[in-house]
Order: C-alpha cells, then structure tokens, then sequence
C-alpha cells in the first residue's frame, strides 16, 4: 500500500511537464493505462481474459464507467487547479460513497461517520471558497471526479463478485472511444508521450499493488496510509515546480485530512475491540495447582 501510495503520489509532477492540451493529455494517457491494464488482466486471468471480461455483468459497466468519469476528471482537474487542491477533494470520496450507501441503499451511518462527514463538508467549503478565483470548472471537475470515485466504491462493496480489473481496463477503452475524437494526437511531444506512458504505466501499477495490499490488511488501515498522498502529492510538485497551495487548500485539506483520520482510526479502533483475547496457556511446572497458570 505505501508503494501503491509513493507511485500514485508522482502523477502531479509528470503532468505539470506535458505541453499537450487536456484532451489530448486524457485520450493518450488512456491509450497506455489500457494496454497496462490489460497485460495485468492477461497475466491474472490466465487464459481466461474473455470470460472475465463478460463476467463484470451491467453493474461492472456501470462502475466502468463512472471509473472512466474518474480518471478523466483527475487528469482535467490537474489543468484547472493545484495538485494539493485535487488531491484533497479526492480524499473526500469515501465520506461521499457514505452518503450515497445511506441515500441509495439505507445503509446505516454511525456517529462517527456522520462527524466525518461534518469535517469533509466544512473542508470543501473552505476550498472551494479559495477556488472560485480559478472558475467553475476548478470546483465541478474535482468534485465530479471524487462523486464518480465514490460510486465505484458503492458498487465495489456491494457487488463483491465483479472482478475490478477488467472493469477498469474497460473504463480506459470508454476513455479512448468518448475523448480520442476530441484529442489532437498530432500536437504531443516524443517527451509528452513518454510522460503520457509514465502517467498511464503508474495508474495500472498503482492498482495492481492495492489489490494485492488491499487484501491484506483491513479498509481502514488502507484508508490511513493511501492519506499519505495528500502529504506526498502537493510535496513533489512544490519541490519540482515551487506550486505553493493557497491557504484555503491548506486549510481545507486540513479539515478533510482530519477527517480521513476521524473514519479511518475509529474504524481501526472497532477492529480491535472485536478481536478475541489470547487463549490463556495451560503451563505444568509440576507444583500442585500449577496446571492452567497462565504465565
């Protein structure tokens, strides 16, 4: 998870470099996170790639699609905002997916998801107050990508039996066919095509190490370390560009960072209540009332 982490956190310094403009930047990065996607599909699969692809079913297309909406959305947000500003909207998402699991589903919000929420509310408020000064789209587009992030994590939870991986591969061919039209392939550069397959290699590298941590350890733990990218992400790019966030990001994302802390800690904490105690171990030392000592 933290490699899953580190990788996903270099996509703001990679995009800051290309020259293309936005569409362009969405068809041709799609182009590389399908083919990537895809040799991950193969090699899981194993001979199997057809049948997993028609096995995502309607709700698989559904959350392709809305993955697509995603992706595309992040790499547009880029060209209209900070790195730190996109990043922290994105972190509201699984406070989002809440709302909708309670709107959509009925699905029961504790306490503490509720002040979660509260805190999320309060942050984006505070940045898209210091984000109107950039236009509409510096606030639509964030939110439409963490909206449509969050209801892939609906689908993901309730509709267990969808593989993720050819939905996603399949998110990126929706990508290709809906922007390729709109893209100008012509106008890259050879490094804009480089940076563009970087951008496209790092989004399937990136998955295929959550679906292997992500079965190992608990949703919140990954919830902790995958914040690590609200540190990370604004980090490179004031380090390789000086972009300094505003201080309505900065205290926004401070909001919604403790927000992600809030959902995620109190999640951990009812983990580990609910775990059993260690079994007492009976020790003979061979004196009388020994045995069943609990040493």
């Amino acid at each position: 998870m933290l490699a899953a982490t580190f990788v996903w956190s270099t996509a703001g310094v990679a995009q800051r470099a290309l020259d293309a403009g936005p569409a362009t930047q969405v068809a041709d990065r799609a182009v590389f996170s399908t083919l990537t996607l895809l040799a991950l599909v193969l090699a899981t699969e194993r001979g199997s790639t057809t049948r997993a692809f028609r096995s995502i079913g309607r709700w698989g297309l559904v959350a392709a699609i809305l993955w697509g909406i995603a992706s595309s959305a992040f790499i547009l947000s880029l060209n209209y905002t900070t790195v730190a500003n996109v990043l922290f909207m994105q972190a509201t998402a699984p406070m989002i997916a809440a709302l909708l699991g309670w709107t959509l589903l009925s699905e029961t919000i504790p306490v503490r998801t509720w002040l979660a929420i509260s805190l999320v509310g309060a942050g984006v408020a505070l940045m898209v107050g210091g984000s109107l000064s950039g236009g509409g789209r510096a606030v639509l587009v964030p939110f439409a990508m963490s909206a449509a992030f969050a209801g892939v994590v609906v689908i993901t939870r309730h509709r267990r039996e969808i593989s993720m991986l050819p939905a996603a591969c399949a998110s990126q061919v929706l990508v290709v066919a809906v922007v390729g039209p709109f893209a100008a392939m012509g106008s890259a550069t050879g490094r804009d095509w480089a940076l563009l397959a970087l951008l496209g290699v790092t989004v399937g590298v990136g998955l295929a190490l959550l679906t292997v941590g992500a079965r190992l350890i608990p949703p919140a733990e990954v919830a902790l370390i995958t914040s690590l990218q609200l540190v990370l992400g604004p980090l490179w790019v004031w380090l390789a560009y000086d972009e300094r966030p505003s201080a309505a990001t900065l205290a926004g994302g401070s909001v919604v960072a403790a927000a992600v802390l809030v959902q995620a800690t109190g999640d951990l904490g009812t983990r580990f209540a609910a775990s059993p105690a260690p079994a007492a171990v009976a020790v003979d030392d061979g004196s009388p009332g020994a045995v069943g000592s609990n040493r």
